[in-house]
C-alpha cells in the first residue's frame, strides 16, 4: 500500500488561539483556525473532545467548519488506547451489516500547524446533515452525554429520583416538544405495566432495532454504552426512538485503558433500565435470541469482519513510524488482529452458551 493512502489534514491555529485552547483542556469552547484536505482551505472552529482522553498526550477534536452554508462537523478521534486503532471504525461497520445506524468513519493522518500528530479517525457527527444522507425524517436527536442516560427514573450516580427526565441527554436537533415527548417515553417505560408496556412500546420505540443495537453492543461488550456512548434518533414522521452508537473504541477485548478485558464480561442481555423491560416480554425476548443466533451465525464472524480490518491496517501501516505518540509497529498490529480474531470466537461461544439457557 502506498504511503498515501491516509488523506492528510492540516489544521493551523494561531498560537495564541493554542495556547488559548490548552490552558483549560476541559473547556468546551472551541477557537478559530484552518482546514486544509488536499488544495482546499476552509475556516473551521477546534475545540478538545472526550471525557477521560482530554489529559492525555494525543487530543481528539471536534472540528466545525464556519461556512454557514456548509453546517458541517465531526470528530477526529486519537484512538490513543487502542491499539489497533480500528475498534471504533470495526464496531460501527458491524453496527452497520448488521442493520443499525451508524457513523461513518474513516482513518486520516493529522497535522497541527504542520507537526505531525499522527493516525487518527474521523467520525462523521450525528446530526441533521447525517439525517439527509440517510434520506431519513427530520425530527429530533439527542446524545447520552452521561451515565444517567440509563432509561431509569433514578440517577446512575446516587440513585436518587432525577431532578429532570430529560437528565443525562443534550439535544443536537430538536425543540422543546421533542424534550416533552423524550421525557414522557422515558416515565412510560418504567411505569407501565407488563401488558400496557408491550401493547404499548412501539408507539414511542422502533423495537427491532432497538434489538439490533442491543445485540451489536452485547458482541462488541462496549461496557459503558448501554447508559452512555449513544444517541437517540427520533423520527418526526413515525414518532418513534432509534438508537445509534457512538464512541466504540474499548470493545473487541479491550478495555477504555486499552487493557485486555475477559470475553465474558458483559451477559447475553446488556444492561439498563429498558433493555431489561423489553427482555421481560417473552415475545421480545424469543425475537431478541433469533436476531442474536442469526447474526453470530452470519455477520459476527472472522470470515465477515477480517476483510476491512486487514484493509484498514494495510492502509495506516505505513504511517506508524510518523505517529509520534505510538510505538506501534506493523507486526503489532498482526498481533491485535489475532486478539480481535480470538475474541470473536470466545465471545460467540460464550452467547450461544448463554442463549442455550434461556
Amino acid at each position: 500500500m502506498s504511503a498515501t493512502a491516509l488523506p492528510a489534514f492540516r489544521l493551523h491555529i494561531h498560537p495564541k488561539n493554542l495556547l488559548d485552547l490548552n490552558r483549560d483542556v476541559w473547556n468546551d469552547e472551541a477557537v478559530p483556525g484552518m482546514l486544509q484536505t488536499g488544495s482546499r482551505k476552509a475556516p473551521v472552529s477546534i475545540s478538545y473532545r472526550g471525557a477521560h482522553t482530554r489529559r492525555l498526550p494525543k487530543k481528539s477534536y471536534f472540528i466545525q467548519y464556519r461556512n454557514q452554508t456548509e453546517k458541517k462537523e465531526f470528530h477526529l478521534n486519537a484512538e490513543f488506547y487502542d491499539p489497533s486503532f480500528i475498534r471504533n471504525r470495526l464496531s460501527f461497520y458491524f453496527f452497520e451489516k448488521i442493520g443499525v445506524l451508524s457513523p461513518s468513519a474513516s482513518h486520516v493522518f493529522l497535522y497541527l500547524n504542520e507537526k505531525k500528530e499522527g493516525i487518527y479517525l474521523k467520525i462523521e457527527s450525528v446530526d441533521d446533515l447525517f439525517l439527509k444522507r440517510r434520506h431519513l425524517e427530520g425530527g429530533a436527536i439527542y446524545y447520552a452525554v452521561d451515565d444517567d442516560a440509563n432509561f431509569s427514573l433514578l440517577s446512575s450516580f446516587d440513585k436518587q429520583p432525577k431532578q429532570n427526565l430529560q437528565q443525562g441527554y443534550e439535544r443536537k436537533l430538536g425543540s422543546s416538544r421533542h424534550d416533552s415527548y423524550l421525557q414522557e417515553f422515558i416515565y412510560f417505560i418504567n411505569t407501565a405495566k407488563d401488558d400496557m408496556f408491550e401493547k404499548e412500546i412501539k408507539r414511542y420505540l422502533d423495537v427491532k432495532q432497538y434489538l439490533l443495537w442491543l445485540i451489536g453492543a452485547v458482541c462488541t461488550q462496549n461496557f459503558d454504552g448501554f447508559v452512555h456512548n449513544y444517541a437517540l434518533y427520533l423520527n418526526e414522521r413515525t414518532k418513534t426512538f432509534q438508537i445509534i452508537p457512538w464512541d466504540y473504541d474499548a470493545t473487541w477485548g479491550r478495555n477504555i485503558h486499552g487493557e485486555e478485558m475477559e470475553h465474558d464480561r458483559i451477559p447475553a442481555t446488556g444492561y439498563n433500565t429498558l433493555s431489561a423491560r423489553i427482555l421481560d416480554i417473552p415475545a421480545f425476548k424469543s425475537q431478541y435470541f433469533m436476531l442474536m443466533k442469526n447474526i453470530l451465525q452470519h455477520e459476527f464472524t472472522i470470515s465477515r469482519l477480517s476483510p476491512p480490518l486487514t484493509t484498514w491496517h494495510a492502509d495506516i501501516a505505513p504511517f506508524l513510524e510518523q505517529d509520534p505518540y505510538t510505538n506501534t509497529a506493523f507486526h503489532q498490529l498482526e498481533e491485535e488482529q489475532k486478539q480481535i480474531f480470538q475474541y470473536i470466537e470466545k465471545r460467540k461461544r460464550f452467547l450461544l452458551l448463554e442463549l442455550s439457557r434461556y
